[in-house]
């Protein structure tokens, strides 16, 4: 850590040196203005020229994004059209729900989307998930990008480099996302509204999709009014097979081993699933903005955020339950191990032995998000301008009912399995009934409710002083205080009854036909389900519910509690330098952080435990800690020629570990006794960076630029296991589980970006970018790897564009290549390569009436998780979506 520092720190000081050297041979006035042309462009080559122009004009590592019009950002969504833009990954999912169709997360660099942070207007948003997982157990630091509908967006920024007056949290970069403002508006009145639908070709679906914006302004300018609001409907079904918990090893104490030795150490699958997803967002909610400037030299500001998604969805997996008689029993002669791997077996069957589980599970299931802002933009006098910023913010993800059911099936019938690496599904099989007849035993768990809240209340105040003479242009410092809370409760649930009575005779209906076609491989394909009324029902009028108010029979799940609370405190001082054909900034930013940390440990013996419940006996844990740094940043840009700008920046970033990471009780499956669990001990990952950049506006609208950049992140938080002892509820008693658990460890990431715009002619255009990056950790995971979680070592887009007065055409594919997602119960899991086809389509009528079409997937992409280069996680298929929408505007 020290030689980081004494590197960085020799990096600012020839930074200073040189400044003062330039500012002692080129002195200049420093208030005189930059000419630039004006060129007046509409649409796609507008947005592309505006954003080139912004890009340019900073001084700092930027990337931008512009909206055409409202809701016209270059893709339908905004997490996808940030993965356009070089050094930008995309995942669609946060935690263990897998892969969809909708980008969720945005991440930089190769890394994990927690130490990407994300703003709207330069403050924070309070985020939170509607996957039940995502709402207690694996709970990041990055927001849900599916509640910020495009169609709020003016602009988007994505800051590689830091500066000393944004706002700290971002080790790896931060997104800002800008929306409009009543002042901005051209006319006096403005009115639009999009009315359109989108098909979800896999679903079969056709669902409204609704928005409308009213912006008015009165004639001096001084007040303006700003309306947005939307309602968005989608259905997503996904169709998949799973390895829930990917493959386990067979002990030396099992059953397999006693006759066949050889199989010790070897691995077999859990679990193999045929599994169907199916889902209904309905995104519902809004933006206000007031302007009121009642002079020249102020200017007031309040604004309101909501979104609203419910998202109700239902999981079904029919599974061979290899955990279950793999241990038990070897199988028939002739089974193949290869490289370590069980890959071919078939077990004939034995009675008594069931061979098939099936978990459906229907969920209630809501996100929200919102905030509300006061500013005020004053100046002071000719010299010193000041803002002010007073808000909050809420995010909350619940899962108030979940109808679950678990079955056990293919009594005495025998299975089999065939793998073929983790390229492809694997073929398998089980015997004997699994109709709901063939029932053998029925459970369930959940019917839990599961709140995650997330909330922060700020304020800022941040002043820059501006100078007439010299090289020193101006001076920025400021201050921000922000109390956050994030917390998951689990406080109630539903005893269960006898549910099996009633729902055995409930209604069921089948797979889809056609399942799981695109993604091949021979499985269980013709299969039920119990219809979610049916679940829904039979679960609720056989269960009571029941309260804290219970008392020590209660459902109230300590295990699944925790809470963190963080006040952070920063102060930052920024110089910015202009000089002959050179410009750039030094600062330091002050950060200082009091966290507190909540949570539970089980315990056996009733006298030792704080609370009690039908889960167990708990121990309440109580943990603070207290982290203050200074964090130095410099950026250079400097104009070689007229078109040609080279830029370098340093700095030190950090980033506070994941919630759960901190905060989380541990838990359990007891399908496979894996889990995972919290380490309150954790300290913040801090980064070292590096970055370089050079850059050639070769025409207007054209760009070749070449970049490297490196990371040296302190305190990376990886993930290791041990055992520990965790209430089971199948037993009613303390049980071992292998448990993944946050660790901090060393990583680094190194890499080359590439980015390329070239319009041709008057109508046509190209665009292309590159990024390698090359991350590692000094951790060792359980394969042996190295892998820095979300380190996609190749990332590319290519796209092209033709755009006359009336049509518009766009196409495009984005690439990345193989990445480490995390932790599937206590194995690292990977993402394989990845692609997909966009394409969007518009024509303007006349200048109150437009039609535009997207279409998203349209290569109907697989999404492909692994173990290992023999293990297969998951393969998950979701089909194409075709956005429809006719625009007016008055």
């Amino acid at each position: 850590m020290k030689h980081r520092k004494s590197v960085l720190s020799a990096a600012i000081v020839t930074c200073l040196v040189l400044s003062a050297h330039v500012q002692a041979q080129e002195a200049q006035d420093t208030a005189q203005a930059t000419e630039l042309d004006t060129v007046v462009v509409t649409g796609i080559r507008g947005s592309t020229e505006k954003s080139l122009d912004t890009k340019r004009e900073a001084n700092s590592r930027v990337e931008v994004v512009t909206a055409e019009d409202v809701g016209k950002l270059p893709a339908h969504n905004v997490a996808d059209t940030l993965q356009r833009l070089p050094g930008v990954n995309i995942s669609s999912s946060s935690a263990d729900e897998g892969g969809f169709d909708e980008a969720d997360r945005v991440s930089l660099r190769g890394t994990s989307p927690s130490l990407t942070q994300t703003l709207i207007n330069g403050h924070s948003v309070g985020s939170a998930d509607w996957f039940v997982l995502s709402q207690g157990n694996n709970v990041g630091r990055s927001v849900s990008y599916t509640l910020l509908p495009s169609e709020l967006v003016s602009s988007v920024e994505v800051h590689k480099s830091s500066q000393a007056k944004l706002q700290d949290g971002g080790t790896t970069g931060t997104v800002n996302i800008i929306t409009r403002k009543p002042l901005e508006f051209a006319k006096q009145v403005t009115a639009e509204a999009s009315i359109g639908a989108v098909r979800s070709d896999q679903a079969k679906s056709n669902d409204p999709q609704l928005s409308a914006l009213f912006n008015y302004k009165n004639d001096d300018g001084t007040f303006g009014v700003m309306v947005q609001a939307f309602s968005q409907k989608r259905e997503l079904r996904r169709e998949a097979q799973e390895v829930p918990g990917g493959f386990f090893q067979i002990g030396a104490d099992d059953g397999a081993a006693a006759t066949h030795p050889d199989l010790v150490g070897v691995w077999a699958p859990g679990l193999l699933g045929s599994t169907l997803f199916e889902q209904t967002r309905e995104r519902k909610g809004g933006l206000i903005e007031l302007q009121f400037k009642p002079n020249d030299d102020l200017t007031l500001g309040l604004s309101g955020f909501r979104s609203d998604m419910d998202a109700n969805n239902y999981n079904r997996n029919f599974m061979l339950w290899g955990g279950n008689f793999a241990r038990a029993h070897a199988p028939d002669a002739g089974y193949v191990v290869k490289d370590g791997v069980l890959a071919e077996a078939t077990y004939t069957g034995v009675p008594g032995q069931d061979y098939a589980v099936y978990d459906m599970i229907y969920r209630e299931a809501t996100a929200k998000s919102s905030y509300v802002t006061l500013d005020a933009d004053w100046q002071i006098n000719d010299n010193l301008v000041s803002k002010f910023q007073a808000g909050s913010t809420k995010g909350e993800g619940s899962t108030p009912r979940q109808f679950i059911a678990e079955v056990t099936l293919a009594n005495g019938g025998g299975a089999s399995w065939n793998s073929h690496g983790n390229s492809a599904p694997l073929d398998w099989t089980v015997g004997g009934d699994i109709t709901p007849a063939g029932v053998t035993s029925f459970g369930t768990w959940g019917n839990q409710q599961v709140t995650a809240k997330d909330e922060e209340q700020w304020f800022t105040a941040d002043f820059s002083h501006y100078f007439n003479s010299g090289a020193l242009s101006s001076i920025d410092f400021g201050a921000r205080y922000a109390d956050h809370e994030r917390e998951a409760l689990s406080p109630e649930g539903a005893s269960p009854g006898d549910i099996w009575s009633e729902l055995q005779n409930g209604a069921t209906r089948p797979y889809p036909g056609g399942f799981a076609s695109n993604i091949g491989g021979q499985f269980p394909r013709n299969l039920w389900y119990f219809t979610p009324a049916a679940m829904k029902e039979a679960v609720l009028n056989n269960s009571t519910w029941l309260s804290d108010d219970d008392g020590p029979t209660g459902r109230h799940n300590y295990g699944g509690e925790w809470k963190v609370a963080e006040k952070n405190l920063a102060a930052y001082v920024q110089a910015n330098f202009v000089g002959d054909r050179w410009s750039g900034n030094l600062g330091l930013r002050y950060v200082s952080v009091d966290q507190d940390i909540d949570t539970y440990q089980s315990v056996s013996d009733p006298a030792n435990a704080d609370v009690s419940s039908l889960f167990g006996q708990w121990i309440r844990l109580f943990t603070n800690n207290k982290h203050s740094r200074v964090l130095p940043s410099a950026n250079l840009k400097f104009e070689l020629a007229d078109d040609l700008v080279f830029r370098f920046a340093a700095s030190q970033t950090q980033t506070l570990p994941d919630y759960s990471a901190l905060g989380a009780s541990s838990w359990g499956s007891d399908l496979n006794k894996t889990g995972g669990g919290g380490n309150p001990n954790l300290k913040p990952v801090l980064s070292t960076n590096f970055d370089a950049n050079v850059e050639w506006y070769f025409m207007p609208r054209g760009l070749l630029s070449v970049g490297a950049y490196s990371m040296n992140l302190k305190d990376y938080v990886a993930f290791g296991t041990e055992t520990r002892q965790l209430f089971s509820e199948l037993t009613n008693q303390l049980e071992d589980y292998l448990v993944s658990v946050p660790v901090n460890s060393n990583g680094k990431v190194t890499g080359v970006e590439v980015a390329y715009e070239q319009p041709i002619g008057d109508n046509f255009g190209i665009s292309a970018n590159y990024t390698y990056a090359d991350g590692s950790t000094s951790h060792t995971w359980a394969d042996g790897s190295n892998n820095l979680v979300g380190t996609s070592k190749n990332t590319y887009n290519v796209g092209a564009y033709f755009e006359n007065d009336a049509f518009g055409a766009r196409v495009s594919y984005t690439h990345r290549s193989a990445f480490l997602i995390g932790l599937s119960g206590a194995n690292p899991y990977y993402q394989d390569d990845f692609g997909t086809l966009s394409a969007a389509l518009s024509y303007k009528v006349n200048d109150h009436l437009s039609f535009t079409l997207d279409a998203l997937n349209l290569n109907d992409p697989s999404i492909t998780y692994y173990q290992s280069a023999t293990i297969p996680t998951a393969f998950y298929s979701n089909g194409r979506q075709y956005y429809l929408n006719m625009r007016l505007k008055f």
